[in-house]
This record gives structure tokens, C-alpha cells and sequence, in this order.
């Protein structure tokens, strides 16, 4: 009894430790002070109207997303048959390809974005734009392949010799058998790719430069000279935008269906 009560205690605390910035974040954005105030001395919703009128941000934010989208996208297209040849496949150096490609989510992302940088932008000279994307790519497609990967282990590799029995080659099998049977995990690994893109800063602050930004970074430049609660706004505004998002696919696809 007494280890219940510990328990539930100690969930309680972690919840709080999780929920509270966010709680404080949401209701310092109401404030009428011209800085950061919690509790708020006051009602005001001038510091969204803040947010839609700043040119940089309303610029960095479809910045960030057409980055996010096309980079995820570009991830999917890589992870999703690296996912496949991982869960299937039974080959020499398999595990070294996988720790090749797993490497992003255990290397610090500093290194990885100084590292992009010496390469991509000093070396190669790509463009700002060109390194973003190959940089937010590598860093997402962990991601795609172990979500996609989840799916495909939970995939009755039996229906897949059915299909092949009765004609169709390997690669019709995967378009229409294999491919149809995970749409819930690749839509689960979009999702989670294109958060971490859109939310990725370790990356994004080594390969930005002047005039092209993306969101995150855009925000922590703000927060370093001013200190009122734009940024606590925006930061609301992404959160509700989340949580909407996260409301219209439960509805329509259902989060238990997801993770299957």
C-alpha cells in the first residue's frame, strides 16, 4: 500500500515536472507586462498580434515548413526500403549498415551540424538552403526507420510469401501488399520526422546564415534581446497547432491503429 502511494506520488511529480514550463509558458503569453511576468499582472493578447505582424517570424515559419516537409519526404523515400531490407533481410554486414544508419540519433547533434558544416557549406559550398535539407535528412531518418521498422516486425511475413506464390514479384509485393499494411506507421513516421525537423535547432544553428533562418532559431535570437512574451505566444500558438494535429489523426486514423 505504502509503495502505491510512493508510486503514484512520484508519477505525480514527473507529470508536474513535465506540465509545469508548459502551464507557465501558456500563461505568461497573456500577459500585459512588457516582460516575462508569472503570474501576469494583467490580460492582454497584443503579444500574438506580436507574433503574425513580425515579418521574421511569419518568413522563418513557412521556411521551416517547406524544410520540414521536403526533407521528411526525402527521409521517407530513403527509410522506408531501409527499414524494409533491415526487417527483412539476412546478409553479411547487417548490423554494421544499421548502426550506419541509426548513427544520427546516438551521435550529439552538435557534431553532427559541425560537422555538416565544415563539409557541406565551407568544403562544398552548397547553398544554405540545400545544406538545411541534407542536414535535417540525416538527422530524421532514424526516425522513419524505426518507426517503419516497428510496423514491418509486426507484419505477417507469411502474406508476403502468399503473394509471391501466387505471382507477383518481389517489389509488386511491396507496393501492394506490404505497403498498404503499414500506412498507419509511415504516417506515424512522418509525423514524428517532420516534428523533429521542424523542431531541430543543434543542426539548423550550424547551417543558418544571414537572411535565411529557420523558426527555432529565429526565436532564440529574439529571446536573447528581448524579453517580453512574443515568444511565449508563439510558442502556444505551436503547441495548440500540435495538439489539433494530434486531435485530427486520432479521429480519423486513431493512435491505437498508429503504433500497430
Amino acid at each position: 500500500m505504502k509503495k502505491n502511494k510512493f508510486l503514484t506520488g512520484f508519477v505525480i511529480l514527473v507529470y508536474f515536472f513535465l506540465f509545469a514550463p508548459l502551464v507557465i509558458i501558456a500563461v505568461t503569453s497573456f500577459g500585459d507586462s512588457e516582460v516575462v511576468a508569472f503570474p501576469p499582472s494583467g490580460f492582454s493578447l497584443r503579444w500574438f498580434a506580436n507574433v503574425f505582424n513580425s515579418e521574421t517570424f511569419m518568413r522563418t515559419l513557412v521556411f521551416s515548413l517547406e524544410i520540414a516537409i521536403i526533407a521528411t519526404l526525402i527521409a521517407l523515400i530513403i527509410g522506408i526500403p531501409a527499414a524494409y531490407a533491415l526487417s527483412r533481410g539476412n546478409y553479411k554486414g547487417k548490423a554494421i549498415i544499421k548502426s550506419f544508419f541509426l548513427s544520427p540519433l546516438i551521435i550529439p547533434g552538435v557534431v553532427v551540424g559541425f560537422a555538416l558544416f565544415r563539409y557541406l557549406t565551407v568544403k562544398l559550398e552548397f547553398s544554405i538552403f540545400a545544406s538545411l535539407l541534407i542536414g535535417h535528412t540525416i538527422v530524421i531518418i532514424p526516425y522513419i526507420i524505426r518507426v517503419v521498422g516497428s510496423s514491418l516486425e509486426g507484419f505477417d511475413y507469411a502474406i508476403e510469401e502468399a503473394a509471391m506464390s501466387l505471382g507477383c514479384t518481389k517489389l509488386k509485393t511491396f507496393f501492394k501488399v506490404v505497403l498498404p499494411n503499414i500506412t498507419s506507421g509511415v504516417i506515424a513516421a512522418f509525423m514524428l520526422a517532420f516534428i523533429n525537423s521542424f523542431n531541430n535547432v543543434p543542426v539548423s544553428i550550424f547551417l543558418t546564415g544571414p537572411g535565411v533562418s529557420t523558426l527555432p532559431i529565429s526565436m532564440m535570437s529574439y529571446v536573447e534581446y528581448n524579453y517580453d512574451p512574443t515568444v511565449s505566444a508563439l510558442s502556444l500558438i505551436l503547441m495548440v497547432l500540435t495538439i489539433l494535429i494530434m486531435f485530427i489523426v486520432e479521429k480519423t486514423l486513431g493512435i491505437n491503429n498508429m503504433s500497430k
